[in-house]
Order: structure tokens, then sequence, then C-alpha cells
């Protein structure tokens, strides 16, 4: 089963406040982890929201409304996000708890959501290490610039 953790937007993370350097190390850490147990799909940071936009459909029909960011924290924004596999929810929300959190930053909320494998019935059960060893190398690659 697939699993979407979300992180939710804090006041730091919309203000492009960067972790400090052992926040972000022992985030590399869960990665490799993830990684290593052939749970990590992929795992992405988002930018601030005041460089996206919002696309508002009317119920009733009519123009869509596009708005430009920045939009507020409270709004349930998502400042990163990681899809893993796991065997159970159980072991997702294993996962979810061990996702390290920046100190001095005040509380964290990560939304656990199963994704619909209704319409993933060909996927190839190899695909998901495949996917994890590419995300590894990229990781090494990005580090090494």
């Amino acid at each position: 089963m697939r699993f979407m953790l979300i992180v939710k937007a804090t006041g730091y993370s919309e203000a492009g406040v960067k972790n400090a350097p052992e926040d972000e190390e022992a985030m590399e850490a869960y990665r490799k982890s993830l990684a290593g147990a052939g749970a990590l799909l992929v795992s992405e940071k988002l930018l601030p929201s005041s460089a996206g936009l919002r696309i508002v459909r009317p119920p009733e029909g009519g123009e869509p409304q596009v708005t430009a960011g920045p939009f507020p924290v409270d709004e349930g924004l998502m400042s990163e996000f990681s899809l893993i596999e796991a065997r159970t929810e159980e072991e997702a929300v294993e996962w979810a708890l061990r996702m390290p959190v920046p100190a001095r930053r005040g509380g964290s909320v990560i939304e656990l959501r199963k994704l619909d494998d209704s319409s993933d019935k060909g996927r190839d059960p190899r695909i998901p290490a495949l996917e994890a060893e590419l995300e590894d190398q990229l990781g090494m690659l990005r580090r090494s610039k």
C-alpha cells in the first residue's frame, strides 16, 4: 500500500526559514532509513505559498479564480511530502512517527493519507525498490554539488 506523509506548513516554512544543519541531517538520515527499507518512493520540499497559485472553480460554474500566494498558514498548507510503500497502515504510522521534527520550531502536523491503488493494478512490484534506489542516487548527486 502506498501512503502520503503530508507535512503541514508553519510560519517558519512559509517565511522560507531554513532548518538548522542538524535538523537537515536528521531528515536525511530518516530518508535514508526509508530508502534502505525499500519504503521511500519520493520525498520533496515545497516552496512557500508565496511562490504558488490557487485556482478556485465556483460551484455554480463560471470562470475559475486564479489567486497568487501567499496564503494563510491556517488553511492547511503543505510544506513537504513523502510517498512511501508500507505493508500496513500501522507500518505507515510508525514511519510517520519517526519523521524528525525541527528543534525550536514549535509543534508540527503530519497528515497520513492512503493512496487509491485501484488505478495502479498494473504496477510492477519491483518499481518501488528501483524508485528508492534512484532517489538515493539523486540525493547523493545533490549533496555533491
